[in-house]
């Protein structure tokens, strides 16, 4: 797995990163999180390869259901860059659609099934 440093913001600019990551293979997930956010996920990633460069502060953390995996969102204007994964809180994944150069749509993507590691019906 090729792992490339790739530079990734919010849709505002607020929130900058850098991530050393491969882009493949590219996975959703169909958590009742996910499944509405509809983000393209990277692979994971450990957390040494996220360097937020900007907007740490412009960040805002959303847990629900066991409250293990942290979603990241800019509070400005809610786009999800990256977050700490629930099967391995030693590993994030980020959205590829907010890496920069990269077409979400151009990359074939498996999904993780998130829903069958939930205490919760329907989360």
């Amino acid at each position: 797995m090729t792992t490339d440093l790739l530079h990734g913001s919010c849709h505002c600019g607020a929130v900058k990163f850098e991530v050393r990551t491969a882009l493949e293979p590219a996975m959703r997930c169909n958590c009742s999180l996910c499944r509405r956010k509809g983000a393209l996920m990277t692979p994971a990633f450990a957390a040494g390869a996220l360097k937020i460069l900007q907007g740490e502060d412009a960040l805002t953390l959303y847990q629900f259901n066991t409250r293990t995996a942290k979603h990241y969102f800019c509070k400005h204007c809610g786009i999800y860059p990256f977050h700490q994964t629930r099967k391995d809180p030693l590993f994030w994944r980020a959205n590829i659609g907010c890496l920069e150069g990269i077409d979400p749509y151009a990359r074939e993507a498996s999904v993780n099934d998130g829903a069958s590691l939930s205490v919760v019906e329907d989360a």
